[in-house]
């Protein structure tokens, strides 16, 4: 993982692609949802149009699913062969909570995404501990059998120490599960680095929801069950509608399950969009504004949470304020009793400014 650099900002790559939008307000929300481009919308109503004829999905709708797998590969640095395609990041990740042996113990960070935490913690014989973000590498044990934790937190914002937790997680034969759902699209990554990562496709990849990824590495390919296989996971999916599969997928296909063509023909239209850009170009983009506002609310004595190379800025015992933002037409979350402002590259420095002018104007 590494931070985006300023330096690499291209103003006419971010400027062509915010045409694709017309947000109604000032949008400062990507992580809760991406706005749909326009290239994306029209992709899916014209799939739409043509099931309302009883058209049925024919072999490029297939395909639009293999583009899809192909290109997100490419963003997250890995071969297609190693993605697998779903509908959300609970259920691929539950697929690994499935393959952990009864005792194994799963270590996470404090506060994470339930999402990431449940799948784990329903069932009763895995022992699932919880510490301090910035003291996760610290605490993996001999006993640890995988490390789970968000590349960028949800409710704040901050960068985990991948570098470090993974290291840790090598000296004591833990695996690793990534979830890169608030960083996909605007923090280069790379996937191949863990055993496993999620992310779902609907924040800064600008997907629409119904869409989610999940990395499989080949040596952990070997452990993990294919607990939701159904016919799209064979390896010759046309033979393989009645009865027991003769083969899986020799490939992370084998996790597939069969997803919403609507989404992934979407999927196609917004993957190629931030590709595009550029992951670096879109990071640069992203922090920049990130930072501005951080050194805005600094200047008006609010305290953000320390969270440098984030493009998420979140501000605590602020939260309550959303609702006034909202009213105002600068579209924000509340997350945790924090005020989270998340930026991609349909904002602009004008969002920061409305940001500061509507939350010195006091309470609402």
């Amino acid at each position: 993982m590494t931070s985006p650099s300023r330096s690499s900002v291209s103003p006419a790559g971010v400027e062509l692609a915010a045409g694709e939008f017309a947000p109604d307000g000032t949008y400062l929300n990507t992580s809760s949802a991406g706005l749909l481009p326009r290239r994306t919308v029209e992709a899916v109503t014209t799939l739409a149009e043509r099931c309302a004829l009883g058209v049925r999905p024919d072999a490029s709708t297939y395909e639009s699913v293999e583009r899809a797998r192909a290109a997100y590969g490419r963003l997250v640095g890995v071969a297609a062969e190693r993605v697998a395609v779903g509908a959300s990041a609970s259920a691929q990740v539950s697929v690994v909570a499935a393959s952990l042996a009864p005792g194994a113990e799963v270590l996470l960070p404090e506060g994470e995404f339930s999402s990431l935490v449940q799948p784990f913690v329903v069932r009763p014989d895995l022992k699932v501990r919880c510490v301090p973000l910035d003291e996760l590498a610290a605490e993996v044990r001999p006993e640890t059998a995988l490390v789970a934790w968000s590349v960028v937190q949800s409710s704040d914002g901050r960068l985990a120490d991948d570098g470090a937790v993974r290291a840790a997680a090598a000296a004591h034969g833990a695996r690793t599960l990534a979830d890169l759902s608030q960083a996909a699209g605007w923090l280069t990554v790379d996937a191949g680095a863990y055993d496993y990562t999620v992310s779902v496709g609907y924040k800064y990849l600008l997907c629409p929801r119904g869409t989610s990824f999940l990395t499989v590495s080949q040596e952990a390919q070997e452990v993990t069950l294919p607990v939701q296989a159904g016919w799209s996971a064979a390896e010759d999916i046309w033979n393989s509608t009645y009865g027991p599969i003769a083969e899986l997928a020799r490939s992370a296909r084998r996790y597939d399950t069969s997803v919403p063509f609507l989404c992934y023909e979407a999927a196609v239209e917004s993957l190629a969009l931030v590709e595009s850009v550029g992951v670096g170009v879109l990071g640069a983009h992203n922090v920049a504004l990130a930072d501005r506002l951080r050194a805005g609310l600094l200047e008006r004595g609010h305290l953000p949470v320390p969270a440098p190379g984030s493009a998420v800025v979140a501000v605590p015992g602020l939260g309550e304020r959303a609702q006034g933002l909202g009213k105002a037409g600068v579209k924000v979350s509340a997350r945790a009793g924090n005020l989270r402002v998340s930026f991609h590259l349909y904002n602009r420095v004008g969002d920061v400014q409305r940001v500061l002018a509507v939350l010195g104007q006091g309470a609402r």
